[in-house]
């Protein structure tokens, strides 16, 4: 790839997230798959870090320029006050452009917006409908995300249905940049063994534990059916709650409970080898547990909705089941019958990874953005000076 045209270097921060090279979800893998490639593009990055993460702080990382800020460390304010701490250092610097992710920091558009700072900004899905944001959380995210609409210079969803629904609740046009996928054919067979596993005699499920990604709802149709298979949960979260310690207590042997699995060679032989991998997610747009069992060959079992069914071209690429525990029931069974058209659904899954999932496709996307972002500041400083 050629650097970025002209002398001078763009310079962008993107904050909102744990950290470089820290990975943990689907921003953190952003951040990663993006900064690397925009790095090796000629781009001058920095990462806001969440200091209490990091024993060690590198200054710089893969040529990446890593900012270690504070936090007030409690479960409700660790995230927003790293972001506000972040955002007022990023707009005191140097930096070109700053983008941001989650909806929840919306209301910093304002910090950005009185520095005159260009920024772009990630909204990814709706948080405030996710189970966990109930009542004063579910507010404050629909609010957040109004303010991000208002106070961010341009607006990034990650799937054309988020696009839709953002135009629809909050006037507002979006530029589409989906996720992008690292696929593989290969795995490893003994990283399962650790678990008593075998190639193609367990179901998988990848995600945190809460209720917005439905494992309840899984297990239970799970547990109903008469599958010889093992049901794999991989994920946990980071405190106890009832939810988690509920499905743990339930008493069949099919369940094996993971927990997170850290290391990616175990995780990826996890989704090659499984027979067919259920996704349950409901509020996001293109996820990324979705992009990796497309792009590891997995036999995709779905949640009914939108984002899944443009994820999964409309069925060509996996099976839907409505929200029911007998739903879930019924197309395990209809798995355990089919084994010819689980195969299938492996053989063909890489297939679904069109153009958009791909991680150069997707930076060129955000190198657009940061430059007419960029190129919009001198135009603004040209009017200003005449």
């Amino acid at each position: 790839m050629q650097d970025i045209p002209g002398n001078e270097k763009l310079k962008v921060a993107i904050l909102g997230t744990k950290g470089y090279p820290y990975v943990y979800g689907g921003y953190e893998t952003l951040v990663k798959e993006l900064g690397e490639r925009l790095q090796k593009r000629g781009v001058d990055l920095r990462v806001y870090c969440h200091r209490a993460l990091f024993k060690e702080k590198p200054p710089i990382v893969n040529g990446i320029k890593l900012i270690y800020t504070p936090a007030i460390e409690t479960k409700s304010l660790t995230q927003l006050t790293h972001s506000f701490v972040s955002m007022l250092h990023a707009c005191l610097s140097d930096v070109d452009v700053i983008f941001v992710v989650n909806s929840g920091n919306g209301p910093f558009g304002l910090i950005s917006r009185f520095f005159r700072k260009p920024t772009a900004i990630n909204v990814d899905g709706l948080e405030w409908l996710r189970p966990k944001w109930r009542g004063f959380g579910a507010k404050y995210f629909i609010w957040s995300s109004r303010m991000a609409t208002k106070h961010y210079d341009h607006i990034i969803n990650d799937s054309y249905e988020m696009q839709r629904i953002y135009k629809e609740k909050f006037d507002i046009n979006s530029t589409v940049i989906a996720y992008g996928a690292n696929p593989s054919e290969r795995g490893n067979l003994e990283k399962i063994e650790k678990w008593g596993l075998e190639k193609g005699n367990y179901y998988l499920i990848v995600g945190r534990m809460v209720p917005d990604n439905n494992a309840d709802l899984l297990v239970e149709g799970f547990i109903k059916s008469g599958a010889k298979r093992k049901l794999v949960i991989v994920g946990d979260v980071p405190y106890k709650d009832n939810f988690e310690s509920k499905l743990k207590k339930i008493p069949d042997d099919r369940l094996l409970f993971t927990g997170y699995v850290t290391d990616p060679e175990e995780l990826k032989s996890l989704y090659i080898f499984s027979y067919a991998y259920f996704h349950g997610h409901e509020y996001g747009g293109t996820n990324p547990a979705m992009l990796k069992a497309l792009g590891y060959g997995c036999a995709i079992l779905a949640l009914d909705t939108v984002f899944n069914r443009e994820m999964l071209q409309d069925g060509k690429h996996g099976w839907f089941f409505k929200k029911e525990a007998k739903a879930v029931t019924a197309c395990v069974e209809k798995a355990e019958q089919q084994p010819e058209s689980m195969r299938f659904l492996r053989e063909t899954a890489r297939e679904g990874l069109i153009e958009r999932y791909h991680w150069d496709v997707v930076t060129d996307q955000y190198l657009q953005v940061f430059e007419a972002l960029k190129e919009s500041k001198k135009k603004a400083k040209l009017i200003l000076s005449e």
